[in-house]
């Protein structure tokens, strides 16, 4: 499993099979690139004043298996790249190539309808939730119960927290959605990683924060 798809499984709801964020592309996009850090097949060049850090593939680290991650990783060997403009390449598509791949899994359902009996439309509703409830769990243990993560839970809760959906992803029991947060804030920023990938994740998780506070100032723009 991808972090992607873990995050895919987190991102949709398990009855309706509607995506809980607007920033489904962002996201996965986001999660590609993260994943790609983990394995060391890309790391991201100094910033400079006037301009972001590119991000640039690694040759000597073999190229991943996952035919998902490989044409990920083609892609960013094109052109060295923002990772504000990669988590929007990357994350083209991907839901529905992911949903796919889980739906084969036994994970999810594909269910078709009509909006107004004209529209079509389409879900993913959870089949079997054996795997999520997992990665909640390990999600849990670090965001409610004070555990530390390892590398792949880290990565998965940097990526909540960019989106503000990690207190909205566990069970917090007695805990505050904000104590959450500020967990989730936590570990994003910790030393569970070399710098090379943190420098990489702190990128791509920028870059989803950037995109979905630009896209929700834009919103109540056009509302005032």
């Amino acid at each position: 499993m991808l972090i992607a798809e873990d995050l895919l499984l987190l991102l949709l709801d398990d009855d309706s099979g509607a995506s809980q964020t607007q920033w489904m592309k962002q996201a996965l996009g986001g999660a590609l690139l993260v994943e790609l850090a983990l394995a060391g097949n890309v790391v991201v060049g100094e910033s400079r004043w006037w301009r972001a850090g590119r991000v640039r593939t690694v040759p000597e680290v073999a190229a991943p298996e996952d035919p998902v991650l490989a044409e990920a990783l083609d892609t960013i060997a094109r052109k060295p790249r923002r990772a504000q403009d990669l988590v929007n390449r990357l994350g083209k598509d991907q839901q529905q190539t992911l949903t796919g791949r889980l739906v084969d899994r036994g994970l999810l359902e594909r269910r078709e309808s009509r909006v107004l009996g004209l529209f079509p439309r389409t879900r993913w509703p959870a089949r079997d939730v054996t795997h999520e409830d997992q990665v909640r769990r390990a999600l849990s243990a670090a965001l409610a119960e004070g555990q530390d993560p390892d590398q792949r839970t880290a990565a998965l809760i940097a990526l909540l927290s960019a989106l503000d959906r990690a207190h909205k992803t566990i069970d917090r029991g007695p805990v505050s959605a904000r104590d959450v947060k500020r967990r989730a804030k936590q570990i994003a920023d910790g030393d569970w990683a070399a710098k090379a990938v943190k420098d990489a994740i702190q990128a791509a998780t920028a870059a989803m924060t950037a995109a979905t506070a630009g896209g929700a100032a834009a919103a109540a723009s056009s509302s005032t």
